[in-house]
């Protein structure tokens, strides 16, 4: 995961706020993933004057494994049962094992294009979750319209330590919206926590 925290105000372009957040996040934590130009560029168009980048996210690589998984099964269940009556087939086993690992790879590209299409991005005034393929979905909910967040762990989550934090609208006409698989996601979370009570306080974010 890439988080950039406490990002100092950027007096001109929307989109040097999200460059700043970026390039912190690369100096602060050694990951192999990085936010996507595309992206930091709709990052950029979204955010409003003066507004202030606090945390920008994706979800943690294990993404593309665990949403995976569920194909991986599947396809092994298929291998084994053509290795076992393999005679009774009339093709060659070799070629289901071709087949079964061309589909697992095809899987495995479509969870990285996913991955690649999520980004979640936290301001002093908003909260935000970019997601999509063929079109970006976005969830956009000021901070005083929070009326609570919290942290959902499925099995596979607490295995590879991950977590999914749920955004919950007080505005029922606001649907609820999820950062998932996120890495440290206690601490992700405590920052989002933060910023919806210094918005509330300070009646900013309405």
């Amino acid at each position: 995961m890439i988080c950039a925290k406490d990002i100092e105000r950027a007096p001109k372009a929307h989109g040097s706020a999200v460059g700043l957040a970026i390039a912190n996040a690369e100096a602060a934590v050694a990951a192999p993933a990085r936010v996507s130009s595309l992206a930091a560029l709709l990052t950029g168009h979204l955010l409003q004057n003066g507004e202030i980048v606090l945390l920008v996210c994706k979800p943690s690589l294990w993404f593309i494994v665990l949403t995976s998984l569920r194909w991986a099964a599947v396809i092994a269940i298929l291998l084994v049962a053509a290795k076992i009556y393999d005679q009774k087939l009339p093709a060659n086993n070799a070629l289901y094992v071709e087949a079964g690992v061309f589909v697992l790879a095809g899987r495995i590209m479509w969870a990285i294009v996913q991955w690649m299409g999520r980004l979640y991005v936290l301001t002093d005034l908003r909260i935000l979750r970019l997601a999509g393929i063929f079109s970006v979905d976005i969830f956009d909910c000021p901070l005083r319209r929070v009326a609570r967040t919290r942290i959902v762990y499925t099995t596979r989550e607490r295995i590879t330590r991950l977590g999914t934090i749920e955004i919950i609208p007080g505005d029922e006409k606001i649907p609820v919206a999820q950062w998932q698989m996120v890495a440290k996601p206690l601490v992700v979370h405590d920052q989002i926590i933060a910023a919806v009570n210094r918005a509330k306080q300070g009646g900013i974010g309405a």
